[in-house]
């Protein structure tokens, strides 16, 4: 059993957001950090992962759909994937990187201190794509959440990068957002599980820094306007919401 559990989701790649959060003394004090997912696929990938791995046993890995994909894309098992920087961020991977990200679990399971049995997954537990958001009907969260065992009432997943907790049939859902690629609100989202307490955290950083630095770094065509878009969190929680709500299945 763990006392504290940070937990990032959505970091695609972008160094200036996660150096923030990890900056953060909750998170330092914080037994385990789990990954959610979707940790590689931006313009920093390679950084990124080479900082997350430095930080041994405390993180806990979960492979998102994005990181299935630049694996994918990688070992040349498909050609695109309808996300324009994920061949580039493919190429930037070392073959170990590779290796790592293929190896990874859709989903982890920690007893925590006050929640006990903790699923931890990207999407659902049974698929890192399929789409899932606060207002889903409960229906919906009975399907996706069905082959559960019982006795786990707390859900940690990640994704549509526009953080929330909720009560779905008992269970608590929690999102902790976007580290990399917010949606909403800038500044890097996350959370926070100690004691039985959900803490749904948003760490400030400078937006026109970051993109300097991250500019500065890359060498993805694109990333001047990739940057400015994300970092600003230039789409709003509404936009997102209006192209993802209808792939959660609802009529």
């Amino acid at each position: 059993m763990v006392s504290s559990v940070a937990v990032l989701s959505d970091i695609h790649g972008v160094m200036p957001a996660l150096d923030a959060v990890l900056a953060e003394p909750d998170l330092q004090h914080a037994d385990r950090i789990v990954l959610t997912g979707d940790i590689a696929a931006g313009p920093q990938p390679t950084q990124v992962l080479d900082r997350l791995l430095g930080l041994g046993d405390k993180v806990i890995w979960v492979r998102g759909n994005a990181d299935r994909e630049v694996v994918e894309l990688a070992r040349g098992e498909v050609d695109d994937v309808g996300d324009p920087i994920a061949p580039w961020a493919a190429r930037q991977l070392k073959p170990d990187h590779v290796d790592w990200l293929a190896g990874l679990p859709y989903s982890v399971t920690l007893t925590v201190d006050g929640f006990g049995d903790v699923v931890f997954c990207h999407a659902t537990p049974r698929d890192d794509q399929e789409v899932v958001v606060v207002d889903s009907r409960l229906g919906r969260w009975a399907e996706v959440l069905g082959d559960l065992p019982p006795e786990v009432t707390t859900v940690v997943c990640g994704h549509t990068h526009m953080p929330f907790t909720r009560l779905a049939n008992s269970r608590q859902i929690i999102n902790p957002g976007s580290v990399g690629m917010p949606y909403g609100r800038q500044g890097a989202h996350w959370a926070m599980l100690s004691c039985g307490i959900v803490e749904m955290r948003r760490t400030a950083y400078d937006p026109v820094a970051a993109c300097a630095q991250v500019t500065e770094s890359s060498s993805y065509p694109d990333v001047a306007e990739w940057t400015d878009y994300f970092l600003h969190a230039r789409a709003t929680d509404a936009d997102a919401l209006a192209v993802m709500a209808p792939r959660d299945g609802r009529a």
